[in-house]
């Protein structure tokens, strides 16, 4: 059933005081929750809800939860234990007093996620780009220039081996034969776990021949279950079925070839190389990003499967952007990955970082310059926002992920401004207590903020 929308109450209680009463009006976080329009999201989302039934968590709620969780890099379980105890949360989250008790249990957000899907969550990205049009801290002007670029997502993976994963995949069958009563010769579950044990022994000594040869016998192992429960079980589940399919891959899968298993709980895994001296391959995706070059605000990132070339990512980036924010983006700066790439792409001019500084005038040179912008942008995506290591299921799960990364990192971006704006007032009032206070006005009371303590005439007041 569709969310109760909330029906604001304007008589107070006896004994509790309202948050907006208690609280400091000029937090960011409180003068962000008043200028977020919370309504988009109902409208959006009324429609993958049932008419019956009992009735769903409140949008708002949901919503201010995935918004805080990747602004402030927390997980489910922390997100929902700091709501209890932090009020600001909860009225960004669109509670009116203070709650003692959990309003949800975590896994309600996974679930959440599951309903609404990939293509829904972009109305999430879009609003924290329309709330700071809103305050004018995104204009047109902005989308004169902008940076793209791509980089990997990563899953949360162990680094993947062909003995560990062989290891793991007869494990895995092992425990799915018990759970059918599918009777099996021999499990190998001492042998096997002795083989891997040796295997990395050996490889950390270099003795490369003997760990060969554990290695093959982890592998004769798992081919001997896999051979004995296709015997035994002709017509498996479809959970088995699954199962013996990407061990049938495992086990016929070799060194060079392409689309290869890396993972068995994460079959969508890529491995990625991205030329890096320090991390050589990277198991993910690649994600797409777009920055203005102008203040550093993300107004496009995308997950995208099949390690597409960087090339073929421009077009869909630019598209976003006009779909978004509704301008169309003058000039997109890229670097050499993008190479190949028509110089124009409908209204924008394509600026490829191949020329050299004495080729254009100073101030050509300095947007080219500011091309490398977005990378400490997506630094910060990774480290503060939960886009390095991604726990989310599927290829949804990463693209759910990517843009929920940028929608927190957008999201600090407000609050910063916010608070600026808080300073610049408060620097203000300050300049002018102080001409008056040179201008002898006897102080009589005192102003109290968080910034100062200075005293001021009482006619002012």
């Amino acid at each position: 059933m569709k969310p109760k929308k909330p029906q604001p109450q304007d008589q107070a209680e006896l004994f509790r005081s309202r948050l907006d009463q208690i609280l400091d009006r000029n937090h960011p976080l409180f003068v962000l929750a008043n200028q977020i329009d919370w309504s988009v999201f109902d409208q959006t989302f009324g429609r993958l809800y049932a008419d019956k039934g009992r009735p769903a968590l409140p949008t708002r709620l949901m919503v201010g939860l995935h918004y805080l969780k990747h602004a402030f890099d927390e997980s489910d379980e922390s997100v929902v234990a700091r709501l209890l105890e932090n009020p600001y949360w909860q009225y960004f989250c669109g509670f009116e007093f203070f709650i003692h008790r959990l309003p949800l249990d975590p896994s309600s957000l996974v679930r959440w996620r599951k309903r609404i899907g990939p293509k829904n969550m972009e109305p999430l990205f879009g609003e924290t780009l329309e709330t700071a049009k809103r305050g004018e801290h995104l204009t047109e002007s902005h989308l004169e220039r902008v940076n793209v670029d791509t980089t990997v997502q990563e899953k949360a993976i162990a680094y993947p081996t062909d003995a560990r994963l062989q290891h793991k995949a007869r494990v895995l069958l092992v425990k799915a034969a018990k759970k059918r009563g599918i009777p099996l010769r021999q499990s190998y579950l001492r042998l096997g776990k002795t083989a891997l044990i040796m295997a990395g022994r050996y490889a950390h000594a270099r003795q490369m021949r003997r760990a060969k040869a554990e290695q093959k016998k982890i592998k004769n192992y798992l081919g001997r279950v896999y051979r004995n429960l296709l015997r035994n079980c002709p017509q498996p589940d479809e959970e088995l079925a699954e199962l013996l399919h990407l061990t049938k891959r495992l086990l016929t899968q070799k060194r060079n070839d392409k689309d290869k298993l890396y993972s068995l709980h994460a079959p969508e895994v890529e491995c990625i190389s991205k030329g890096k001296a320090h991390k050589k391959y990277e198991f993910g995706c690649k994600v797409s990003v777009a920055t203005t070059s102008k203040d550093n605000w993300i107004v496009s990132v995308e997950a995208l499967h099949g390690n597409p070339f960087d090339g073929h990512t421009l077009k869909g980036a630019l598209q976003q952007i006009r779909r978004l924010v509704g301008w169309e983006a003058e000039n997109a700066y890229v670097d050499k990955g993008y190479k190949g790439n028509p110089k124009q792409l409908g209204a924008t001019n394509v600026h490829l970082a191949n020329r050299r500084k004495k080729s254009m005038k100073p101030s050509e040179w300095r947007w080219f310059k500011r091309r490398s912008a977005i990378e400490p942008v997506i630094g910060h995506m990774k480290q503060d926002n939960r886009m390095d290591r991604n726990y989310l299921k599927g290829t949804d799960g990463d693209k759910m992920n990517a843009i929920l990364a940028a929608c927190g990192f957008n999201l600090r971006k407000l609050l910063r401004a916010l608070l600026w704006l808080v300073f610049k007032e408060l620097d203000r009032l300050k300049s002018l207590l102080m001409l008056l206070k040179r201008a002898g006005w006897v102080a009589r009371e005192r102003i109290r903020s968080p910034g100062f303590n200075m005293e001021f005439p009482s006619g002012i007041a």
